[in-house]
């Protein structure tokens, strides 16, 4: 079945000191285009991280944020006192500034607190790794779902196609009788005399020009190859899409070969379905 590129999907865990959150969004994209937001102590494990999204969603337009929140008391940020001090004795010589106020400027300075370099810890990337695999589930779920919204739509525009083809045939029928009587009275009209053998072979030969019935099998072929790979197991919306061109360069076709107005405007019809479905295409997996 068929999956959108449109999705989303989150996970939170919480940990003794940490709540770490995960959060995936996905909308359509020619190619796989991840952005990845992350802090910086797992900046290491991103390729890791990309290669696991890009493996599960495989195409889309991705925003992947992962969110660290201490909870508990642990800060890896101390303050760096000798740099504070030194500050407050710069200021003191500057101007007559008590304690509470220099230190107030001190701790806003470069440098006044000082960053620990964290290592990985190994049970909070697990935790991690589990965590996006779940909200990596939620957002193929989504996807499956907003999926089968898009199956709908298109096997309702297929099916009226198909109904206008059906059309198009029934028409076709009177469509040429239509054209010969047409160029009948045009050449009486010139009330000339003609040898009425050669002018037979003409017009046959007109006639085969405006003849679409390639096209209809064509077509008809075209519709059924397109319902039969939307039902595959695979969303492969590439292919849907070449086959929408196919579809609709017989339609065009059709199109320029109909020389009949009710003709043209099954023809027209037609198109406007096939527009639509290719518009919900460029969503399509």
């Amino acid at each position: 079945m068929i999956q959108s590129m449109t999705g989303f999907g989150k996970h939170v865990i919480q940990l003794p000191s940490k709540k770490i959150t995960i959060e995936i969004k996905s909308l359509n994209s020619k190619s796989l285009d991840l952005n990845a937001r992350m802090p910086s102590v797992y900046k290491e494990k991103e390729l890791e991280l990309r290669k696991t999204i890009a493996t599960a969603l495989v195409r889309g337009k991705i925003d992947f944020s992962l969110y660290l929140e201490s909870t508990g008391s642990e800060t890896s940020s101390v303050i760096n006192e000798e740099v504070v001090r030194q500050y407050m004795q710069q200021l003191n010589a500057i101007a007559s500034v008590n304690t509470e106020k220099s230190l107030e400027i001190a701790m806003r300075m470069p440098d006044a607190l000082k960053t620990e370099r964290e290592d990985i810890d190994e049970q909070e990337y697990k935790a991690i790794e589990e965590a996006l695999e779940i909200a990596l589930q939620e957002i193929n779920l989504f996807r499956s779902e907003e999926g089968q919204v898009l199956d709908d739509d298109f096997v309702a525009r297929i099916g009226t196609i198909t109904s206008l083809l059906l059309e198009v045939a029934e028409l076709d029928k009177a469509r040429l009788d239509t054209i010969r009587e047409r160029l009948e009275k045009a050449v009486s009209d010139l009330k000339v005399s003609l040898d009425e053998n050669r002018f037979e072979q003409e017009l046959i030969y007109y006639l085969e020009k405006y003849d679409i019935t390639e096209e209809k099998v064509r077509l008809k072929n075209h519709l059924d190859y397109f319902m039969t790979t939307l039902k595959s197991t695979d969303s492969n919306g590439r292919k849907l899409g070449f086959i929408c061109q196919e579809i609709g360069r017989e339609i065009n076709t059709i199109g320029s070969k109909a020389n009949f107005a009710p003709l043209q405007q099954v023809v027209v019809q037609m198109k406007d379905e096939l527009e639509k479905i290719k518009e919900q295409m460029l969503n399509v997996l």
